[in-house]
């Protein structure tokens, strides 16, 4: 699976919308606007104003996605980890967190072994960097939720 690169925030704006269950339509009621006035903020259109990251953040709870957060951390070459809820772990999540891990590796390591045989170009490297990310984001994720599961009780 190979998700597009999001290099803007039109881009990401675009993707936070096409993952909310309902699409635009849905995205606009959701957030109080008509769709049209939706559609020119979602567009940038002249004249208007862009969605602001806080409408963002509201379709992305709704879609439990987190674009713009990935998005804004790659801005700073860093990369972004929701911190796992202790009171929803188990050892079953923190395997299933683990095999995420494990796909994710799988999907560097194949994107790397697709991109070495006629040499890595611009586009093959930002596609490397980003499922790097995702990677080590799932990596994190996995050992924050070991850490806050087993962690001892405070005295």
């Amino acid at each position: 699976m190979k998700r597009p690169i999001l290099d803007s925030r039109r881009k990401v704006a675009m993707a936070i919308v096409g993952a909310f269950p309902g699409g635009r339509e849905c995205a606009a009621t959701f957030l109080g606007l008509d769709l049209k006035r939706f559609d020119n903020q979602l567009y940038e259109s002249t004249g208007h104003r862009p969605l602001s990251d806080e409408q963002l953040q509201q379709l992305e709870q709704v879609s439990g996605t987190h674009y713009l957060p990935d998005y804004i951390a790659g801005l700073y070459n860093g990369l972004f980890t929701a911190l796992p809820d202790a009171s929803e772990l188990d050892n079953v999540e923190l395997y299933h967190l683990a095999l995420a891990a494990d796909v994710k590796e799988g999907q560097l390591n194949q994107t790397i072994a697709d991109a070495i045989g006629d040499g890595i170009d611009n586009q093959e490297l930002a596609q490397i960097l980003q499922v790097h990310r995702q990677h080590l984001a799932a990596l994190h994720t996995e050992v924050l939720a070991v850490i806050a599961l087993h962690r001892k009780a405070k005295p």
